[in-house]
């Protein structure tokens, strides 16, 4: 976070935000600078910036608009409905039966969000600052959709810190962990990542300690977890019990 820290900068447009834009500067200990007085010659090249009722990512490229959000919304191709059907290799993997999850990796929070749609109830850690400021904007917006008012749903409540840490704190053992890990970049030419997934490796690097993040999890799941990785990758932790193989990635599940 650090390095990452150094390249970053919360800016303003309108005073009304300004109140907020200085409490999020002083939170994460980053610079607080007037959008417009920015110039070329700037320092950072990525800004947090409260705008379109939002909290975005901007980088040079989007500081007029644009810019990176937590999607709260389905992505293309996901059901609308609540609870949303659970179909998909993502629900299989982490099984149709289970009731409590923990996403000990949420990033972009575009799993969780999934899950959370699907009636699981999530629990969501994130270790880096600023992710988790935009995925804290991101669910107070999930917490005023009408569809989540009108069933009185609670978004999912998030951690921030280290999960190898957190996880040993749960109250209790949850149904699953869901590990999505930082893994190297694959060395062959392949198409470039979306940009969200860029970033995120500029924030967080690659996960060096996903082998001790796996084994806090197996410790403290109720029944299984499940890890997510590029279809390259091998499996964490040997042999899984199962494994649901896509076009890119796969899901590997060790039960208990």
């Amino acid at each position: 976070m650090t390095q990452f820290a150094n390249n970053l900068a919360v800016v303003y447009s309108d005073l009304s935000l300004l109140a907020a834009s200085e409490i999020l500067a002083a939170r994460l200990a980053v610079p607080l600078l007037e959008l417009h007085s920015l110039s070329k010659d700037s320092q950072q090249d990525f800004y947090l910036c409260y705008r379109d009722d939002c909290l975005k990512l901007l980088d040079r490229q989007t500081l007029k608009k644009g810019g990176l959000i937590v999607e709260v919304d389905p992505r293309p191709g996901e059901q609308h409905s609540y609870p949303a059907p659970k179909k998909d290799l993502l629900a299989q993997a982490v099984g149709k039966k289970s009731k409590t999850i923990v996403d000990a990796t949420t990033g972009w929070a575009q799993d969780s969000l999934a899950m959370f749609r699907m009636g699981y109830e999530m629990q969501c850690i994130e270790r880096s600052p600023v992710m988790a400021a935009l995925i804290e904007d991101g669910f107070q917006r999930l917490a005023q959709k009408d569809w989540v008012q009108t069933r009185q749903l609670q978004p999912p409540k998030l951690l921030v810190g280290n999960a190898i840490e957190l996880l040993q704190q749960l109250s209790e053992a949850p149904d699953c962990i869901y590990v999505d890990p930082m893994f190297p970049a694959k060395r062959k030419k392949s198409a470039l990542a979306k940009k969200a997934m860029t970033v995120l490796r500029d924030i967080l690097g690659d996960d060096e300690d996903r082998e001790d993040l796996f084994a806090a999890a197996w410790q403290a799941t109720g029944k299984r977890v499940v890890v997510k990785s590029p279809d390259y990758a091998e499996p964490i932790a040997g042999k899984p019990s199962e494994s649901y193989q896509g076009k890119l990635l796969r899901y590997d599940v060790y039960i208990k």
